[in-house]
């Protein structure tokens, strides 16, 4: 597309992410905000009083088919990804979609394919993708700064499952839909089969409780490399930690993007230049993308190999 003109972006789905993504698309040099959608005439009624310069319906397919736009931003709960980003596709817009891909294999695979055959710009929206510290740790890599990599570790502790910020979500606490296994783990399986390459699954468990997930286990082999997953819902403080061991330096990611360095004598955190990664960096690389550059973000077949390592931790493959 044209290099000066905006991106006209639709929005599905008005709940957490979806209105945080409003409100970075709307204030996004590159983007104009068209039109958004949620089923939900609360959801509906509070996008209009915060941006009431922007059409707001109920109906998602009226979105999906709308003629004047030229990408869409799906962030509706993960049982509808597939039919709405096919949908897309189809129309000949570019998918922007929230992680996980989907909850049923055969619609990731679809949704893979479609996209393939459409030739349409596709993305998944992992946090990981453009954060510094990730970043960091790939040009580590590349340079053999860490030496043979020996392992990963993947470590969560939820007090409370769903978080705050999903209290309104349902979904997101449920077995169908949800759990900490799609919501927070797929970011580090990405960034773990970005960094290292294909994993397979070698054991997984889960254990449920009455609010879906409650504890998590796993090993699995990227290449020889051990990949070692634990969660849990929790008496413990809220932690995200993934860490990469070598065997000159290793390296850990916490808090979505704080970066320490190791070595024999310890843990060091680094400072890191330039921005942390966010919904508006990510943006920007969807806007890169769509205009047939290359981009950081993670593309659909990125995102069934995640799909594949979480759903086989729910028995749904073997």
């Amino acid at each position: 597309m044209e290099k000066n003109r905006s991106i006209r972006l639709g929005i599905v789905g008005l709940g957490a992410m979806g209105s945080e993504m409003l409100d970075v698309a709307w204030r996004h040099p590159e983007f104009e905000v068209v039109l958004a959608a949620d089923p939900s005439t609360q959801a509906v009624e509070r996008a209009r009083a915060a941006h009431p310069q922007v059409p707001c319906i109920q109906r998602a397919e009226e979105l999906l088919d709308h003629d004047g736009l030229d990408a869409v931003y799906i962030a509706s709960p993960p049982a509808t990804h597939a039919g709405f980003a096919v949908r897309a596709m189809k129309a000949g817009k570019a998918v922007f979609a929230e992680k996980p891909l989907a909850v049923d294999l055969a619609e990731g695979e679809e949704m893979v394919a479609v996209a393939t055959a459409t030739g349409a710009v596709n993305a998944l929206n992992f946090v990981l993708s453009d954060r510094s510290a990730a970043l960091a740790v790939g040009r580590a890599l590349r340079d053999g700064e860490a030496g043979t990599v020996l392992g990963v570790d993947i470590r969560f502790d939820f007090p409370q499952w769903p978080r705050e910020f999903q209290q309104d979500a349902r979904w997101v606490a449920g077995r169908a839909q949800g759990g900490f296994l799609r919501e927070v783990a797929s970011h580090y399986l990405f960034l773990t089969d970005r960094l290292l390459g294909h994993i397979s699954p070698v054991h997984t468990h889960v254990t449920y409780g009455v609010a879906g997930e409650s504890a998590a286990s796993g090993l699995l082999l990227a290449g020889e490399v051990p990949v070692r997953l634990s969660g849990q819902v929790a008496a413990a403080p809220e932690t995200y930690e993934w860490t990469l061991h070598g065997s000159e330096r290793s390296y850990r990611i916490d808090d979505w993007g704080d970066l320490w360095l190791g070595d024999r004598s310890g843990w060091t955190r680094v400072e890191l230049d330039g921005p942390r990664g966010s919904e508006e960096t990510r943006l920007t690389e969807f806007a890169r993308a769509v205009r047939g550059e290359d981009s950081t973000l993670a593309d659909f077949a990125a995102g069934l190999r995640v799909q594949q390592l979480v759903e086989h931790f729910h028995r749904e493959i073997r």
